[in-house]
């Protein structure tokens, strides 16, 4: 993937952190993004940049369209374009909630930054990709996101999520003929730290909820994501692929 473009949303961290590292050592030139974190993302870049590819760090919120905008104007000066978008930012509340205890700004913001900030920035970022025919389009969802199950305590984060595998579906077929793959992929509960680490760093870590027996580690994730952005997985489209260990995530409530 030499002098492929990455857009990593929310990828000072965790991650998109991992995802990052992962392309440039593929040989991408890499497009940190960030809200709050400039430090790490500035330290971050640094590293990307000694594996001998470019990198640049942009603050941009993407539940805001301007500063969407902001975002794709300054890949396109730097780069030209996109080739690879990877929409990894979104906010989550841990803290299980019923849905009348949401505050109306909390709704907003959950589907405003998990689903139309997503959709938002495709529609900045496929007419460049089809101009090259060629792209890939990476969406975030969560374990059994597919499956659109009710999931209490969640609901507005799970309404955004599996209202974008809809849309994750139809983008697919509609950009297929330019050469423009769209799939999503769908962590199991990976926390912490370890969502930065590789397979060997916890291999050796007991997690009795996961059915594989070990936490999943960034490095999970990050590696389906590579797979996704090759020339050869051109005919990998319109699909969630479950990353969880086989953690089914939506636990009973009561």
């Amino acid at each position: 993937m030499n002098g492929r473009v990455a857009l990593i949303t929310g990828s000072a961290k965790g991650l998109g952190k991992r995802t990052a590292l992962t392309l440039a050592d593929q040989g991408c030139n890499i497009v940190l993004n960030y809200v709050h974190s400039a430090v790490e993302a500035e330290e971050l870049r640094a590293k990307i940049e000694l594996k001998g590819v470019q990198c640049i760090a942009v603050q941009a919120d993407i539940s805001d369209p301007q500063q969407l905008e902001g975002l794709i104007n300054q890949v396109n000066d730097q780069f030209g374009g996109t080739d690879i978008i990877v929409n990894n930012a979104g906010p989550f509340i841990r803290e299980r909630r019923l849905f009348t205890e949401y505050t109306h700004a909390e709704i907003i913001s959950l589907m405003q930054g998990n689903l139309i900030g997503a959709m938002l920035l495709d529609h900045l970022v496929i007419p460049s990709m089809r101009k090259k025919k060629w792209g890939r389009i990476i969406h975030f969802g969560f374990g059994h996101a597919g499956e659109a199950r009710a999931w209490p305590h969640r609901a507005v984060y799970a309404a955004a999520k599996t209202g974008l595998v809809s849309f994750t579906k139809t983008l697919a077929v509609e950009e297929a003929p330019y050469g423009i793959t769209v799939n999503m992929v769908c962590p199991g509960d990976i926390r912490g730290m370890n969502k930065e680490k590789s397979i060997a760093e916890v291999e050796g870590i007991e997690d009795l909820e996961t059915p594989n027996g070990r936490p999943g580690s960034g490095e999970d994730i990050a590696r389906v994501i590579q797979y996704l952005c090759h020339d050869d997985s051109d005919f990998i489209t319109g699909n969630i692929m479950d990353i969880t260990g086989g953690l089914d995530p939506i636990r009973p409530w009561i």
